[in-house]
């Protein structure tokens, strides 16, 4: 049996109605990081002994890597934002498309089964449709390492070469520094014969965070956030207990939130320097930032525009390009908005533009001239973050706007409209009327004026 959500198909009769020209105010809670969580999820697979994740945010994306762990044969038990983890009666090396499809992260699971195991097999990735994200650096990553790698019908089927059932460490130089590629390899290497080094390795702090769990665990890790990593393998991982960091990415949506309608608010629990970029530009743009242990106080103002090129970290998170834009929108004089990382990220920009905003948009260089305000309007997120974009953009917007695609909302932001109404925005979820019955999780159709406003 295969546990599928159908939580997916019933938000899609959902949306969010935004009363705009609010202001934000008081003191907002920051959910653990859905891109760490999600990768402890997996690395969990490497040990027989129990892994309790704690500040796990409650997520669809989180509900969807459960489930695949489940169909592995692994034991969870969910509670109040905690997870115990028990994989010692896996079954199954195989991970099911039907679960696979649209979640990216699910992928990670080969570096860790095949390590473990000897073999895995792995569909294809999906996820959020904002362009390539290859598995090319996984792959050759994982034959370097002595896996035999197959790529038949959508499956990635992997298998360790020769008798001994275990990967052998190498060096590895990445030709970027991928995320998911540098995730995939530690977990495989951990438990290889022998030292590994990765160089070009992506410096996030969810890889930090993973480094950290591993090594409570029982594995040698060495300069996690560095350039080279270094891995020396183990015979075998054991139990632990692990927080998640906070989510970046939503605090970061926060102030840029707090940023575009000139509000107040402190949000907490943060590691600040994970956000220095973000904090940067605000400051850059106009906003006072107050950094007092693990909170943060913004004091918006006067906007001004300023230039963004997302990059790697420690540069400006991709995952912010959509809500900065909708910042700049609003801003005094022009901003440029380069997106560096994805080539189909600039959804949100058509949108944008229906609602007024001034923007000329050349490949993936978006030029704004700032304007006084932009409408309201119904609006299609097409992915996570320009779904977060198109509320900020509600939020700043005169009238009212109400926003579809709460499915990609949903995936990353926990309990966001909830959040945004403690800190005084009309905000309410809506409930389609046009749909079947809840069991059924099934839209009638889009009215056209929603078709009509879709982003390819």
């Amino acid at each position: 049996m295969i546990c599928v959500s159908k939580k997916k198909s019933y938000l899609k009769s959902q949306n969010l109605k935004i009363f705009g020209q609010g202001k934000l105010n008081g003191r907002v809670k920051i959910s653990g990081a859905k891109n760490s969580a999600l990768v402890l999820l997996a690395a969990s697979l490497l040990t027989n002994e129990r892994i309790i994740l704690e500040n796990v945010p409650r997520l669809t994306d989180i509900e969807k890597m459960g489930n695949i762990l489940k169909n592995l044969g692994v034991n969870l038990v969910d509670k109040n934002n905690k997870i115990e983890i028990d994989s010692k009666n896996i079954s199954v090396k195989e991970l099911p498309y039907e679960l696979v499809n649209g979640l990216r992260a699910s992928f990670f699971c080969i570096g860790a089964l095949l390590s473990k195991f000897g073999e895995a097999k792995v569909p294809l990735p999906g996820g959020c449709n904002i362009g390539s994200r290859p598995i090319d650096e996984h792959i050759n990553g994982l034959k370097a390492l002595g896996a035999e790698i197959l790529i038949e019908e959508e499956i990635v089927k992997a298998k360790i070469k020769g008798k001994k059932n275990k990967l052998y460490g190498t060096d590895i130089k990445l030709k970027c520094p991928s995320v998911g590629a540098t995730e995939t390899l530690i977990m495989a290497a951990s438990l290889a014969e022998g030292r590994t080094t990765i160089e070009n390795a992506a410096r996030e702090p969810e890889i930090q965070d993973l480094c950290q769990m591993l090594n409570k665990m029982g594995a040698k890790i060495y300069d996690a956030g560095k350039e080279k990593i270094i891995i020396d393998g183990v015979n075998k991982l054991g139990g632990c207990t692990h927080k998640v960091i906070p989510d970046r990415i939503e605090a970061g949506t926060f102030l840029i939130a707090a940023a575009a309608t000139s509000s107040s608010i402190t949000i907490s629990p943060v590691i600040p320097i994970h956000l220095e970029a973000v904090t940067n530009k605000l400051q850059e743009s106009g906003s006072k930032i107050t950094i007092k242990g693990n909170s943060i106080k913004i004091k918006g103002k006067e906007i001004k525009g300023v230039d963004i090129d997302t990059a790697p970290y420690p540069g400006f998170p991709t995952d912010l390009q959509a809500p900065f834009t909708a910042l700049m929108t609003i801003a005094n004089g022009e901003s440029r908005i380069t997106e560096t990382i994805f080539e189909n990220r600039m959804n949100h920009i058509h949108l944008l533009k229906k609602m007024g905003a001034s923007i000329k948009l050349n490949k993936n260089v978006a030029y704004i001239k700032g304007v006084k305000t932009i409408k309201g309007m119904d609006l299609v997120g097409s992915d996570l973050r320009s779904s977060a974009a198109l509320i900020i953009a509600g939020i700043i917007a005169k009238g009212i706007s109400k926003v579809y695609g709460l499915e990609h909302l949903d995936r990353g932001y926990e309990n966001f409209e909830s959040k945004l109404k403690m800190l005084g925005i009309k905000i309410a979820r809506e409930f389609n009327k046009r749909t079947l019955t809840r069991s059924e999780c099934k839209i009638d159709s889009e009215p056209k004026e929603i078709i009509d406003l879709r982003v390819a």
